[in-house]
């Protein structure tokens, strides 16, 4: 998952139907994706925090001077201003947070969601670094630790800032190299790619969908509410004002139609996969 919440958007029914179907599930989260989160939204958290410090009376000199340093340089913020490492941490504190909410939400455990924090993205601003082989490292490091029978991987490269297809080039790279040594487990493995809150894949390019019905998208709907920081006015979210809800469940629902125009099974939404050869 690029960005953490681009596993419930983009294939949450998919997601939520491999744990139940009693498969051993596990989320990479790419990205911290600080960067949408909104100097107001954390604000909230650190109004929460003083105020939780204040009223069990806890006397931590540290946090209180973090947490008093960020709220005066939110007050005093200005337009294009680039975070302190402090907020940037904050932002992604509670990006990771969500996350995790989501993946117990499914019904993963823990030690099944990872938090890579890949280094390109680190910047603090909408232009990232370009990929580099620590990034590739740290995937290869995981795949190796997992072994998957089948990786999902985002595929739709036409978000904003390009975040996407940087994460995609460093598990198709991680995957690369691992075969070229000769691990033995790869030649098992699956690459399979969807795509989210962008675009949807032409109905003659699509190798598998999976149908669902409208309990499961009521079910998705609410795993993408829990990523509050990222519902209603996000920084990022392109020429398109829909949320991210609304775009996926109508991409969904449009893929179920296509296919019931073929004259196979309606369903009330499908979401789709292609296969990446590696």
């Amino acid at each position: 998952s690029p960005h953490p919440d681009d596993d419930i958007i983009s294939m949450g029914g998919t997601f939520m139907r491999l744990h139940d179907q009693g498969h051993e599930v596990h989320v990479a989260y790419q990205t911290s994706g600080n960067i949408a989160v909104t100097d107001e939204f954390v604000t909230r958290f650190l109004d929460f925090a003083v105020g939780f410090q204040e009223m069990f009376d806890m006397d931590d000199a540290k946090s209180k001077e973090i947490l008093n340093n960020a709220q005066e340089y939110l007050s005093t913020k200005k337009n294009n201003q680039i975070d302190t490492p402090e907020i940037r941490a904050i932002k992604g504190l509670i990006r990771r947070c969500e996350a995790k909410a989501t993946c117990k939400y499914v019904g993963l455990k823990e030690g099944q969601w990872h938090f890579q924090n890949l280094p390109f993205y680190e910047t603090g601003t909408i232009e990232k670094k370009p990929m580099s082989q620590t990034d590739v490292d740290l995937t290869k490091e995981l795949l190796r630790k997992l072994q998957p029978h089948q990786v999902y991987c985002a595929g739709d490269f036409a978000d904003p800032h390009g975040t996407h297809i940087v994460c995609f080039n460093v598990v198709l790279a991680a995957l690369k190299q691992i075969k070229e040594d000769g691990d033995a487990w790869i030649k098992d493995c699956r690459l399979w790619l969807y795509k989210g809150a962008w675009q949807e894949w032409n109905l003659e390019d699509i190798e598998m969908a999976i149908p669902m019905s409208p309990g499961q998208v009521m079910k998705k709907r609410h795993g993408i509410f829990i990523h509050q920081s990222q519902k209603d006015s996000v920084p990022f979210q392109g020429s398109d004002s829909r949320e991210f809800w609304q775009r996926a469940e109508e991409r969904n629902a449009n893929t179920a139609n296509l296919y019931a125009a073929l004259g196979m099974t309606k369903y009330a939404a499908m979401e789709a996969f292609v296969r990446w050869e590696f």
